[in-house]
């Protein structure tokens, strides 16, 4: 969740959120998002393990349940992107955010432990994340809306739409039949992004946050492109055989 600056959940996800999610079976196979680049690494899952797990335990021992921890980290999330972006408070917004992925960490481990792994827990968290995404986006839409910037409220509203179109792309693909798990922009890309262009803002870097967010909007219009054409190859109609007489 940067349960999202985020997933911001995925942009601290991209070091173990998603991995976490996989290994819960389901739970964890959430979103596009995926995020196995550092946690491919043995080492890096074992030292994850150790961090994660004990809290976990706890939480789990006082009857906390996983849904529970989602929610209220997708909760954290949201408050966060929409009380701290929009005052320009990028620097904090961004370390909150940031720690807000230990509820996407604690709710997969907590998962797979209870033995509670399966669709809903998937179901569950790809919803939430658009939540957090939405927050995010628009919370630095308005803060643009608030500075008199509107470049930057238009880039972050075009960011916000590709980015909802390119999830929401990928699930209408699965349900007729297709997959859509191509693009240049999903998730944690865009998350990554957004939050390293909010960091640097943040500490006075002129022009990075409407860059970024421009370039979010067009790699999103990209992503979407690709996805369409991707499923209408999977779905082309194939021409009746002509009968041999």
């Amino acid at each position: 969740m940067l349960g999202s600056l985020v997933d911001f959940r995925q942009a601290s996800t991209l070091l173990a959120v998603r991995s976490n999610r996989t290994a819960a079976c389901c739970r964890g196979a959430r979103t596009a998002d995926s995020i196995v680049v550092v946690l491919n690494n043995p080492a890096a899952r074992k030292a994850v393990s150790g961090l994660v797990e004990p809290p976990a335990r706890l939480l789990l021992r006082m009857h906390v349940s996983p849904d529970a921890v989602t929610l209220v980290g997708t909760a954290g999330a949201v408050t966060v992107a929409l009380v701290c972006l929009p005052q320009g408070w990028f620097v904090v917004a961004v370390i909150l955010l940031a720690l807000l992925t230990l509820s996407d960490l604690l709710d997969g481990t907590m998962a797979r432990m209870a033995g509670t792994s399966g669709p809903w827990g998937n179901f569950l968290d790809a919803t939430l994340d658009r939540l957090s995404d939405g927050a995010i986006f628009g919370g630095l839409a308005l803060y643009g809306a608030f500075n008199g910037q509107p470049w930057i409220t238009a880039a972050a509203t075009l960011a916000l739409v590709t980015g909802q179109v390119t999830s929401y792309s990928k699930a209408r693909a699965e349900a007729v039949g297709a997959t859509a798990n191509v693009g240049i922009a999903e998730r944690a890309e865009r998350l990554l992004i957004v939050a390293f262009a909010a960091l640097l803002t943040g500490f006075g870097v002129p022009y990075i946050l409407p860059a970024a967010l421009w370039l979010l909007g067009a790699l999103g219009l990209v992503t979407i492109a690709q996805r369409i054409r991707t499923v209408r190859a999977q779905l082309r109609p194939v021409p009746p055989v002509e009968p041999h007489e």
